[in-house]
């Protein structure tokens, strides 16, 4: 598919109003993924998605026990990867989550990486509207914070990753 294609399946996910379909739970805002999926399913019929990290595995165990899990959704011919900690219901990292914990956080990386290709991604914005349905408000950037030693040890693994061979 070619990039004016692609732009314009991002466009046409991106001007759907997903606001009636906001949950909430302890106060978080989400997207269920089954719409999540069903919206993406009727935009691209062909579209895929796996749960892969750098190694082949399903999730990352880093050194303090936590985990990260990693999505990568292909649709209208373009992969996006969205990686997530496995976190608790507060969103502070599982040291040595169970099983439900990294299917939860599967999931949610799931809509986040749909949210790559346009459903939905103004939520992670802080934006309450899609583009559509009010003005856009400037953003302004905010000034790089100093890396943590966490960040940038995550920050090392991570283009480890990037680098070795599939």
């Amino acid at each position: 598919m070619n990039a004016t294609n692609n732009s314009s399946s991002f466009a046409r996910l991106a001007a759907i109003n997903v606001n009636d379909h906001v949950e909430k739970k302890q106060g978080l805002s989400y997207l269920p993924w089954a719409w999540a999926v069903d919206q993406l399913l009727r935009a691209d019929p062909t579209a895929t998605w796996e749960y892969r990290d750098c190694n082949g595995a399903p999730h990352l165990t880093l050194a303090d026990g936590t985990a990260m899990v990693f999505c990568t959704v292909t649709a209208f011919g373009q992969s996006r990867t969205m990686q997530l900690p496995v976190m608790d219901h507060r969103n502070r990292a599982i040291v040595n989550p169970d099983a439900f914990a990294i299917n939860t956080a599967m999931q949610r990386a799931l809509v986040k990486c749909v949210a790559l290709h346009g459903l939905g991604l103004y939520l992670y914005a802080g934006e309450d509207l899609p583009d559509g349905d009010a003005p856009a408000e400037e953003v302004k950037p905010t000034p790089p914070k100093a890396r943590s030693r966490r960040s940038a040890a995550l920050g090392s693994r991570r283009r480890s990753c990037a680098t070795s061979s599939a």
